[in-house]
């Protein structure tokens, strides 16, 4: 059944994209801002002082916010994660949790920060329906988190955030994304799994990935999960782990002696494209199938000036099923399998990648 016929129905039928995946979880930036200027993400050398970011009325607004995932939530969507940028500097960020916490069909709201500001404002956003953190953290050693940070905070302020999350109570617990990179930060793995392990907090090791156009990724930066996980295992022996549904980022692994878990999301090297069910909303209303889309589609102008001349809510429902039914990404995996197309990247890809601050991780 395509996309026109699902928005005809009465009960709209969950649409699945050209490679049977279908729409589960949806990922809303609520802010293009960070307080960081992390070298992989928004390396200050271009996201400066005088960089335009987006203005407050640029931005979509609590309830157009919520319009789209009530919607999304029709087609399937049962999980959202907010995101930046920085989500946390967006002002009044525990109102929209409130806000999409009742949504019907919405089983998980999940929050990722670099944790700056936790101790703010994790209170209130358990309180309004927040079930799980993910804090980033690259390294322990303070000179290295100083360089992976771009140099805009502190490795004690993180921590505090961390101490902060883990004192709340979210239901669905507090995790920690560790990107790594060869020769930067990969030598203090063990430093950060020591530190919490035996806490309840599950530490996720990411590889490098060529996300956006800025960072100058390059395949030899990147430390394969299997090296990474050949290391720990030398030190704490580890066993996998099941995935707990389809389309899981993260390779589950335990710790042998049972001092908790361990993730690994290998996107360079193991590309978990065939079952993706994410799509990504920007703060600016644009809706990506990939994160590394070089196009999004405008749902802000759809809401503002209603240019489906009918009711919004079903102009947006015929356009999410037909931008998923139409959906083909599997961009890691082609990066994997066809390596000849990597020889001139600029060439075979002329478009610029989104960039990560601008929809999230």
């Amino acid at each position: 059944m395509d996309a026109d016929n699902n928005s005809r129905l009465g009960s709209p039928v969950p649409p699945v994209d050209r490679l049977g995946r279908p729409l589960r979880d949806l990922r809303i930036s609520v802010m293009d801002r960070c307080n960081f200027r992390c070298p992989y993400c928004m390396p200050e050398a271009t996201y400066h002082e005088a960089f335009r970011f987006l203005g407050p009325e640029e931005r979509l607004d609590f309830n157009e916010i919520e319009r789209v995932a009530r919607v999304a939530a029709e087609l399937g969507v049962t999980k959202i994660r907010l995101t930046g940028g920085e989500p946390l500097l967006r002002p009044g960020l525990p109102d929209l949790v409130s806000q999409l916490r009742v949504l019907p069909g919405i089983e998980d709201i999940a929050l990722t920060t670099n944790g700056v500001l936790l101790p703010r404002f994790a209170p209130a956003l358990l309180q309004a329906g927040l079930r799980r953190v993910t804090v980033s953290l690259d390294s322990l050693d303070p000179v290295v988190f100083a360089h992976m940070s771009g140099g805009r905070s502190d490795l004690s302020t993180v921590m505090e955030g961390i101490n902060a999350a883990g004192a709340a109570g979210f239901e669905g617990g507090v995790k920690i994304n560790t990107v790594v990179q060869r020769g930067v930060n990969d030598a203090g793995v063990p430093d950060i799994l020591a530190r919490f392990r035996n806490t309840g907090i599950t530490v996720r090791l990411i590889e490098y990935m060529d996300v956006g156009n800025r960072n100058g990724w390059d395949r030899t930066d990147v430390v394969p999960s299997d090296e990474l996980r050949a290391r720990i295992t030398a030190l704490w022996p580890l066993e996998p782990l099941p995935p707990r549904y389809r389309g899981e980022v993260a390779r589950r692994y335990r710790y042998v002696d049972g001092a908790g878990e361990i993730g690994f999301v290998s996107s360079v090297s193991a590309p978990f494209c065939g079952a993706c069910s994410r799509a990504r909303l920007s703060s600016d209303g644009k809706l990506y199938t990939c994160l590394f889309a070089t196009t999004g589609t405008d749902l802000r102008g759809l809401l503002r000036q209603n240019v489906c001349n009918v009711k919004i809510d079903e102009c947006l429902r015929t356009t999410l099923s037909r931008i998923w039914y139409h959906r083909t990404d599997r961009y890691s995996e082609e990066r994997t399998h066809r390596p000849a197309l990597w020889a001139d990247r600029k060439k075979t890809f002329p478009q610029e990648k989104i960039e990560m601050h601008y929809i999230g991780g």
